[in-house]
């Protein structure tokens, strides 16, 4: 017996209107293009700076850890709920969830949240360009290799914003009602 450590995007046939390929795509690669930021963060909290020049206090263990670990499982059940933009559990809240499973989810529901967010991503991600081309305050690294290390695990994060955006636009153009 074969083992399937990675499984096929499901159909688009739960939905009450099919969601495109790419958006699909999409939703499913997003908690995977967070990955490398979310792991690169977790040594910080064991006080392991990365190669970071930076002389601010340093806060206990005791806050750190769960701080960081948090910060890094929040992001990717934030990346997780973006497929509910795609599938039919965004559409129709599923029947196990107390009192109100199984009730429509209004357009509104996920659109207001899902572009609110996009928009302070990408707002940070700007401000993330702007702090690596040296407009901005930046940090500085103990040598190359660690700034390089640095700019590969958290570019990808800079997606993010855009692509809660893009899945947000079509998540409402397939959900808006119809025009007769």
């Amino acid at each position: 017996m074969a083992i399937k450590l990675l499984h096929a995007a499901p159909a688009s046939s739960d939905t009450a209107q099919p969601a495109s390929r790419w958006a699909l795509r999409t939703a499913y690669a997003l908690p995977w293009l967070l990955l490398p930021t979310c792991l690169w963060r977790l040594p910080f909290a064991f006080h392991f700076d990365m190669g970071q020049l930076d002389d601010a206090p340093v806060s206990p263990l005791w806050i750190s850890i769960p701080y960081v670990f948090g910060l890094s499982v929040l992001t990717e059940l934030a990346a997780l709920l973006s497929i509910g933009l795609v599938r039919g559990w965004g559409e129709v809240l599923p029947s196990w969830i107390p009192v109100i499973g199984g009730r429509r989810v209004p357009p509104m529901a996920a659109v207001v949240p899902a572009v609110a967010g996009g928009l302070l991503l990408t707002a940070v991600s700007v401000w993330m360009a702007l702090s690596w081309v040296g407009v901005a305050g930046s940090v500085a690294y103990e040598n190359g290799w660690w700034q390089a290390l640095a700019m590969v695990s958290i570019t990808p994060t800079a997606l993010w914003g855009p692509i809660m955006l893009a899945l947000a636009c079509a998540y409402h153009l397939r959900r808006r009602p119809a025009r007769g």
